[in-house]
């Protein structure tokens, strides 16, 4: 049974939001802002960190291995000096940290077991498996997702070019960081699409190049130690340009968001849909453009979505339905398989969650259709224990006509602990 201090009452809130927010740290860019200060032998500064669970999973794994903190300082061996862990390192329910440091650890000298929370030991790993041994790392999965056994003594690192058939980031990344501490030059190709912080970042470092649109050429070296400041995580803020897109009339401004290419797509999706967009490169952190988004809402209307937006905008298509729920028309998405192996079954989870808030959903094989009636009735949400259902659903019990109950509300702190405080601080 959920706990009563676990469930929180959204909503309804009335009236229009006027509101500029600095929200927390990248989650994407702080993995991997944690990962390189521990590659390097050194002092790296990184500032504005992500405030979630999953981050923390991040640097106690690291923590483990020898690298120390203290304030926005992370100080280390260098990865050729990490030491053997004593126990299995436990990634929690962070995807993003086991998937990275297997590509980081199935390079070292050791072995290694990578862990998890029950959400996490069910999703899929097997992809790591193809690209990391290419290039001569070990990774052994449990039949096929976690946990990981990576590394050891008999390692040795060889050259590789790597196709990977889908857009994922995260594989991506795990090569880079086994490819990195190699001797030769290695190439991966994936379809386009994906965020691509890493690139930018060992680009700017001279520790890869690109190859053309799609591919990357890593070039062995050391990571030298470096400053990191982590710009605003446009995940997070989705939730906040959702809020002001679904009451006309309403803006939300979002300064020093992480603009990189393939985490706008939920913007670009808002746009299509109806709400009005300026967004403005104020900067650049490591080749990655930062700037300030302002949404402010229109009336909406259904949009058909499938293709390279889907991969920009994967992390936000449960918040998708919510706005295509309050737009009048019909909203379909397809091409977006890839949320059946997220913290829940997406497809099922986000169908759910509309229909229980009295919205029109049906699951696609590769998707969901939303019917927009002009808003949603209000109703209790089950959160599956994945962080974005809980806020997805507490941004539609907020404009709601009744408001949600959302169960299981905790969830929400493995990517912004101070969510709900900040969501109904847009109306005080």
């Amino acid at each position: 049974m959920i706990s009563e201090p676990d469930t929180k009452t959204i909503g309804p809130y009335r009236g229009r939001i006027s509101a500029t927010v600095v929200v927390p740290g990248d989650k994407s860019s702080s993995h991997r802002a944690l990962i390189l200060a521990g590659f390097a032998s050194g002092t790296s500064t990184v500032t504005g960190l992500g405030t979630g669970d999953d981050i923390q999973s991040t640097r106690s794994i690291l923590a483990e291995l020898g690298v120390e903190f203290s304030d926005d300082n992370v100080t280390s061996p260098g990865v050729r000096g990490w030491g053997e862990p004593s126990m299995a390192l436990d990634c929690g329910n962070s995807g993003t940290t086991m998937r990275l440091m297997a590509g980081a650890l199935s390079a070292a000298a050791f072995e290694s077991v990578l862990s998890g929370d029950t959400s996490l030991s069910a999703r899929p790993m097997e992809r790591l498996v193809g690209p990391l041994g290419a290039l001569g790392g070990h990774i052994v999965t449990s039949g096929g997702t976690a946990p990981l056994t990576v590394g050891g003594p008999s390692v040795e690192l060889r050259p590789a070019d790597v196709i990977l058939p889908v857009a994922s980031a995260q594989l991506r990344t795990a090569f880079c960081l086994a490819a990195v501490q190699g001797t030769e030059p290695s190439k991966i190709v994936s379809p386009a699409g994906f965020r691509d912080h890493t690139e930018r970042w060992f680009a700017a470092m001279g520790r890869g190049e690109r190859v053309g649109e799609s591919a990357f050429r890593i070039i062995p070296g050391v990571i030298a130690p470096a400053t990191y400041d982590i710009p605003g995580d446009p995940s997070s803020a989705a939730f906040l340009w959702a809020a002001a897109a679904v009451r006309s009339g309403s803006s939300v401004t979002t300064p020093g968001i992480s603009l990189n290419p393939g985490r706008i797509g939920f913007l670009q999706v808002l746009e299509m849909m109806g709400a009005h967009i300026e967004a403005e490169v104020t900067g650049a952190i490591l080749g990655d453009p930062v700037g300030t988004v302002t949404v402010t809402g229109q009336p909406l209307r259904g949009v058909n979505l499938s293709g390279p937006v889907i991969a920009g905008a994967l992390d936000e298509l449960p918040l998708v339905a919510v706005v295509a729920s309050f737009a009048e028309g019909l909203t379909r998405v397809t091409d977006a398989e890839e949320l059946r192996t997220k913290e829940s079954d997406r497809v099922t989870s986000t169908v759910a969650m509309i229909q229980d808030l009295g919205g029109g959903a049906q699951e696609l094989d590769d998707g969901f259709e939303i019917l927009g009636l002009g808003g949603l009735e209000g109703g209790e949400v089950k959160t599956h224990h994945d962080h974005r259902i809980a806020m997805a659903g507490a941004v539609a019990g907020a404009s709601s006509h009744a408001g949600a109950v959302i169960h299981d509300a905790g969830v929400a702190s493995v990517s912004w602990p101070d969510f709900y405080e900040v969501l109904g601080s847009l109306w005080s």
